[in-house]
């Protein structure tokens, strides 16, 4: 019987390797257009170029604007609008609105004259109390109870405007300051010519830029301004940041108005009507969006300074009144508003 032997069968030739591909790389990120940054650039910026422009051309209408008194005197009375608009400025980056510091800045100061004899540290510390606990209930009210914004800081103007007039008697009481006082050494010294609430008020803009471009927490205001509901989503602490900033602006605006009483030796009532829109204005005019998640520090000091330079060349004209600052500032803003809205389209559309 014949054996078949069957052949072997070869090993099946292996499959070969696939190829091995090259790392992924990230997708570069799609370029900005060149409107796009030019737009960015005007709303970061062009508040400054329309100050210097402005500075440039009174300088040279009326010499006595460029003189070195003229313009300590306008930054001396720029400074506590600028440490208002501070506060405000972080407020309205979360999207909200405070009212109530034109109202609170008035009762700062009467407070700090009251407390002025019992020396300087009362009468710095009892407005700063009194009136941080105001933006306390602001923010409390606001970010637990979830009212409006508006309401809120209008019922704390109503609120402060009535504690200052029944503390004061309806104004017919006005606490005067201790002159040669420390206190009042504080508003009316200088150091190298420069009055020291310019320098708090620039120190105060240092330490706010650093705090909302190099810290968590100015990140926090952007995101919770940009999307509270996605800010939340992120875990980000949203009710204690919009108490925070609250706080502060009530704190700021107190502040300034110890600093105010102290320059004038005295707690004046009817300070403070209306500086709740000028300090509005400064920060829009600066660049910062109403509804909430961008904005700068410096735009606010250059928006501040802008409209003090329009209030000091009104004066330099002499044939005009006040109230056209008024009038100016009001074009200012609507041009500006205007053309956030054209920008925030443009971009959204490259």
């Amino acid at each position: 019987m014949n054996k078949t032997t069957t052949p072997a069968t070869e090993p099946a030739a292996e499959a070969p390797a696939p190829p091995k591909s090259a790392p992924s790389r990230p997708e570069p990120r799609p370029e900005r257009s060149t409107g796009s940054r030019i737009g960015e650039l005007v709303q970061r910026q062009g508040v400054l170029a329309v100050l210097l422009t402005v500075i440039l051309i009174a300088s040279f209408v009326y010499p006595t604007f460029a003189s070195l008194d003229n313009a300590r005197g306008v930054t001396v009375q720029a400074s506590f609008l600028a440490i208002v608009a501070l506060g405000m400025t972080l407020v309205i980056i979360t999207g909200g609105i405070d009212l109530s510091v034109g109202s609170v800045f008035a009762l700062g100061g009467v407070l700090a004259a009251w407390a002025s004899p019992w020396g300087f540290f009362a009468a710095l510390l009892v407005p700063l109390v009194v009136c941080g606990a105001i933006g306390l209930v602001n923010g409390l009210l606001i970010a637990r109870a979830n009212m409006a914004p508006f309401i809120v800081t209008l019922a704390s103007l109503l609120a402060a405007r009535g504690m200052l007039l029944a503390f004061t008697e309806e104004g017919a009481t006005t606490y005067l300051v201790p002159k040669d006082s420390a206190f009042a050494e504080l508003g009316q010294g200088s150091v190298w010519g420069f009055g020291h609430p310019i320098l708090i008020a620039l120190a105060l803009f240092g330490a706010g830029g650093l705090l909302l471009q190099r810290t968590s927490f100015g990140q926090t205001l952007f995101a919770v301004g940009g999307s509270s509901d996605a800010a939340t989503l992120m875990g980000l602490p949203v009710a204690r940041t919009k108490i925070l900033v609250y706080t502060l602006s009530g704190l700021l605006a107190g502040l300034a108005g110890a600093l105010n009483a102290a320059r004038l030796s005295s707690g004046v009532t009817i300070v403070g009507v209306g500086m709740e829109l000028d300090a509005i204005s400064a920060v829009v005019i600066g660049g910062t969006l109403l509804i909430g998640g961008a904005g700068s520090i410096s735009g606010t000091l250059w928006g501040v300074l802008l409209l003090a330079v329009i209030q000091n060349l009104i004066n330099q004209i002499g044939s005009l009144n006040s109230s056209y600052q008024s009038v100016v500032s009001g074009g200012f803003l609507i041009v500006v508003v205007v053309a956030q809205r054209y920008l925030a389209r443009s971009r959204r559309t490259t």
